[in-house]
């Protein structure tokens, strides 16, 4: 059975030509037309990954995926927006998404974007990363600080566990996009959003990073804790 797609958009030539293409790739779509109606939606059948677009009415696309995220941490969220300017597209990573597209868009493109964040969402062979008080189980895609799980959107685990895998070595933005995102090419601000929320959550002070520190010139280093501190 496909992966199931729920596509929130107003206008109903963009949903119809999304709908076919992923249909074409294999998906079971669900159309929805506002904010109210995406959020009954997902939670009457929750679908695996949600392609929301940025400007609805009352209810936008930032609200959606903020009370998506509420519920489902892990939940792919893919957001479309017709603004091209970069606080635009932070706004909607800052919310929570973890990728968008910018209209007018390929429609092949964005069947690339929604694979992409599925299969990363994918559990993987499982494999426990550890570094003092910080877990990540990369099987169950869930990571701990303490006695406290981390609520982490499928971009931010993702990154932290590639820090994880490759502590030591500084990284540039652009790296990081192509690793951790596969685009080889792209806004290099979504490295700089997802950095900052997970400094957020994996650092004791957030302002004084010790763990995921910016190497200046360069890009960002993980630092694992010293043995025995």
């Amino acid at each position: 059975m496909g992966h199931r797609v729920l596509v929130v958009d107003d206008d109903p030539t963009v949903s119809d030509v999304v709908r076919r293409y992923l249909e074409q790739d294999g998906c079971l779509v669900r159309l929805v037309a506002d904010g109210p109606a995406a959020l009954s939606a997902a939670a009457a059948d929750p679908p695996d990954v949600v392609v929301l677009d940025r400007m609805l009415g009352a209810v936008d696309g930032f609200e959606v995926c903020r009370r998506l995220r509420a519920h489902r941490p892990d939940l792919p969220v893919v957001m479309l927006t017709a603004l091209g300017e970069e606080a635009d597209r932070v706004a909607g990573l800052e919310v929570g998404a973890d990728d968008y597209v910018t209209k007018p868009f390929s429609p092949r493109e964005l069947v690339l974007r929604v694979r992409s964040v599925l299969r990363r969402a994918a559990p993987a062979p499982e494999a426990v990363l550890r570094d003092g008080d910080l877990i990540a189980d990369t099987g169950r895609r869930t990571a701990t600080r303490g006695e406290r799980e981390l609520s982490l959107p499928v971009r931010e685990f993702d990154l932290l566990e590639f820090l994880l895998r490759n502590p030591g070595r500084a990284w540039s933005r652009a790296q990081l996009l192509e690793k951790v995102w596969g685009w080889q090419f792209g806004d290099e601000s979504t490295v700089t959003v997802h950095v900052r929320r997970l400094r957020e959550k994996i650092e004791h002070d957030p302002a004084a990073p010790v763990r995921l520190r910016t190497v200046w010139g360069v890009g960002y280093r993980y630092e694992p804790e010293p043995p025995g501190a």
